[in-house]
Formats: structure tokens, sequence, C-alpha cells
């Protein structure tokens, strides 16, 4: 049997295994010692490692679902690798790449029938058109951009394309929105080249049901309506006055022709530009690009309407696109319509007016400003006019002191109830 060991006392002293100062069994330890040695500051440590575990779970569960919505947003984009190739293989006859930085995108609305919503419109699905075609270039500076219109029944000279069965089709003087239909973006694209001699950066293409979804996306765009439209074929029936049209409405509004104005796709381009004005105008004005649960909303009905080259075809890519115009003043984002006139030989053709063309192409390829001016305002603007670069409508992305051209056409601040 051990010994029990004692101090000179007489009084047991600590085992091995017990702190010399501990109290004996059953004593309290008074109060006049203080705190137990660790009892708070080891109290406070453990909250801070459990308040840290929970911020550091909470973070882990942020970042992984910002990553779950950046990898479906950017799974949802469309590239079109098909146009990529082709235009590759003639990259030696293309034309230069923009002046100084600036950017040329090419718009494409398809009027394809393809898939469960857009074959409501019609049963030609095997046939696909480019119902709207938009040239537009972001100035170098990003402080301007230039819409232009490329009518659907323009005449002019198409090259030989690669059609989706992959045979050759041959170079033909034919209406332009037949490029789509024979070779999809890639002649169309080099379509636009041939005629202007802008090379394009890059492409979108949107078809019936992206255009839906992007209306929705941003509350809906308000219209005007001087008299009330009942239109069977664009399936549109709307009061006159003051509405706020969605997607299947918005829809109608865009492509309708018969039942507005005087018929004519000439007038019906210029509703489109006014309508795309106001959409650019609705997204600024409501914050929707710095507000996240706006934003959303809008990022993923664009990336699942929309086709793209794969310059583009990533949502940081289309992010930084609309970055770029996040900044663009509405009124400095000009729309107009390639200078043209009915073709001699079927009044239901376009053909283009001269100089006004080529004066019109040589800007932009120069990435020299452009004014737009309303279309009654002097008889010179059917073709184009030069004035003097003041006023709200100056554009400094050049220094050149000549005139400015000025063109019949609108800006994103008009909207459709001015």
């Amino acid at each position: 049997m051990d010994a029990e060991v004692t101090d000179s006392a007489g009084t047991p002293a600590a085992g091995p295994d017990e702190p010399a100062d501990a109290p004996a069994d059953g004593q309290a330890q008074d109060p006049a010692d203080g705190p137990s040695v660790g009892s708070g500051v080891g109290r406070g440590r453990r909250w801070l490692r459990r308040i840290g575990l929970v911020l550091s779970f909470l973070l882990l569960v942020l970042a992984g679902v910002g990553w779950w919505l950046y990898e479906k947003l950017d799974g949802n984009i469309t590239s079109d690798l098909t146009a990529a190739e082709e235009l590759e293989r003639y990259d030696k006859e293309r034309p230069l790449p923009a002046a100084h930085g600036a950017q040329n995108i090419l718009l494409i609305g398809s009027d394809s029938r393809a898939g469960a919503e857009n074959g409501e419109y019609g049963t030609d699905k095997g046939i696909q058109r480019s119902d709207t075609t938009i040239l537009l270039h972001l100035a170098a500076d990003r402080r301007s951009a230039t819409a232009v219109s490329v009518p659907r029944d323009l005449m002019v000279t198409m090259p030989g394309c690669r059609t989706a069965k992959g045979t050759r089709s041959a170079e033909r003087f034919a209406q332009f929105n037949d490029a789509f239909a024979i070779g999809g973006a890639a002649c169309t694209i080099r379509t636009v080249e041939r005629l202007t001699g802008v090379r394009i950066d890059h492409h979108m293409v949107v078809d019936f049901r992206g255009f839906k979804d992007m209306v929705d996306a941003v509350g809906g765009v308000e219209v005007c309506l001087k008299e009330p439209i009942d239109d069977k074929d664009a399936r549109l029936k709307l009061p006159a006055g003051k509405r706020k049209l969605l997607g299947e409405d918005a829809l109608g509004f865009v492509r309708a022709r018969k039942s507005l104005g005087n018929g004519s796709d000439t007038e019906r381009m210029d509703r489109q530009q006014r309508f795309l004005g106001a959409l650019f105008t609705k997204v600024q004005s409501n914050g929707v690009l710095l507000n996240p649960t706006r934003l959303y909303p809008v990022l993923d009905a664009a990336t699942k309407s929309v086709t793209t080259d794969p310059g583009l075809a990533s949502l940081k890519d289309l992010y930084d696109l609309t970055r770029a115009m996040r900044n663009v003043p509405a009124e400095r984002v000009r729309f107009l319509t390639v200078p043209r006139r009915p073709y001699p030989p079927d009044p239901n053709r376009d053909e283009l007016v001269e100089p006004g063309a080529s004066i019109l192409f040589e800007r932009l390829r120069k990435d020299a400003p452009v004014k737009v001016v309303p279309p009654d305002a002097t008889p010179s603007t059917s073709t184009a006019s030069t004035s003097p670069d003041t006023g709200s409508d100056q554009d400094t992305s050049s220094s050149s002191p000549s005139p400015t051209p000025a063109f019949p056409g609108t800006h994103a601040a008009a909207g459709l109830c001015g």
C-alpha cells in the first residue's frame, strides 16, 4: 500500500494529477480569489469559434449558390460555332476590324417557327428569315451607340453561302432577308459586310420566345396608342391610350404592319426602333443593372434567349457588353434606317439611296459621329444632310471639325409616348 504524502504541517500534498492550488473536496472557491482560470476567456473564445464557424458556413453556402447561379446562366447561352467556322473560312475577304476599339454587333431577330412556342405563329418550321436586322455600332469611347436597321426587303448582292444541308449557294441579287433563310447568321453577316464595308465583331440571334421573355423580365414597356388596334395576323387587340405591353402583346406590337399606320415596313421599323429604345431606357431607369433581385430575371431571360458567336457566349462576355452600354445616355443611343427608296422594278422592295448610304457606312467604319433628326424635319433628310456638330445630340467620339451628317431617325430617350 502506497504511503500518503504530506507536507510539513501534516496536510496531504497534491498528487501528480491534481493542481497544487485546487480547493479541497466540498470546499467552495473564495470569490475574493477572482474567477477560475480561463472561465470567462474560455467561454468568449468558444463563442467566437462558433460565430466564426456559422459565418464560414454561410459564406460557403452563398458562394455555392452564387456559383450555381453563374453556371446556370452561363449554361443558358447557345454558341453559334457553325457561323464562326464559316466566317473563318472567308476571313481574308472580310473588312478590317473596327477603328480604335469600336465594336459592331449584328442583332438578328429570327422569325423561325421552330420550338413549341414559336410554332404558334405559323407552320413553316423549315424556313427562318431575319424578321429584323440591326447593326449596332458602339463608339470606341463607349459614350454613344448607333443602331442601323437593314430593311428585310432591301435588294442586295448576296455572296455564295453554305446552306443548312451543307451545299453551297450561288452568288445572287435578292432581297436581304433571304440571306438568313439560305445560310443563317454567317450568310447574313457576310451580306452586311459586303453591303457596308463594316466588319461585324459579334452577332446575336433572338427568336419570338426570347423577345417576349426579355420584355417580361423588365416588367413590360409603356406605349401610347392614338387608335385601337385589332390585328389578327399579329394576334394583337388593344384599346387606345397609354398601355403597358408585356410579352405577347409586345411581340404583336413590333410585328404588326397591316393594321398600324400606312401598313409599310418602313413604319414598322420605326416602331421597332422606338420600342427597343424604350426597352433600353426601362433597363437603365429601373436600376436593373445595379439591383441583383431585378438583374437575375433579366440575365436569365437574356441568356436563354440568344444564340451568339463564341466571343459572346459566356456570362462574363455578355456582362462586359452590358456594362459598356450602362453609362451611355439614352439620347446618345440613336436609331436609324439605311437610306433607301422603293426599288423601281418592284415597289414592294427597296434599294439604297446614294450618296447617303455611303456616307453613313463610312462614318461607321471610321467611328465618326452621326446625328438623327425627325423624319419630317427637312426634305433633304430623306438621304443625308450635314449640320454643325452642336446641341444636345453632339457626339465627342471624334474631334473632326467637319459638319456631322444627319439622318432621319430617333433616339432611346424619345420613347413611345413622346
